[in-house]
């Protein structure tokens, strides 16, 4: 039985704060090298934990897709109710792929909305600011 004295938690874990990080990987006799940044099921890790370059990459990859729709976001035949509906369809989902989980900052809100909005006057045949 365990006495008081020893169990700190409800599992006994409360002090053990610990963690071990890995200085070199080795794989037989070739060192693994650390990147900073990585891709996982298409979103971009970061060994700091923040999300600035996932951010970037998702407006990127809403550019791209809507680039691949131009002929039609941008098609004077259409009335803008129907490219709304199809901005919302296509693009904007591609833009906010995983961002249900993100720690969002204004910055990257900032960032987000200025390239819809940049999107959304295209679409519209304002190409001027």
């Amino acid at each position: 039985m365990i006495s008081p004295e020893n169990s700190t938690g409800p599992f006994g874990l409360q002090h053990k704060r610990e963690y071990l990080e890995c200085k070199e990987v080795r794989l037989d006799t070739k060192a693994i090298q650390k990147k900073e940044s990585f891709n996982y099921l298409w979103s971009i890790i970061q060994s700091n934990q923040e999300i600035d370059d996932e951010v970037t990459h998702r407006i990127g990859v809403g550019w791209m897709k809507w680039r691949l729709t131009f002929g039609v976001s941008c098609d004077k035949k259409l009335s803008p109710e129907l490219k709304g509906k199809f901005y919302k369809v296509v693009v904007r989902p591609t833009m906010l792929y995983g961002a249900e989980c993100w720690p969002i900052k204004n910055s990257h809100t900032q960032k987000m909305k200025v390239a819809e909005m940049r999107m959304l006057r295209w679409m519209c045949g304002h190409w001027e600011r």
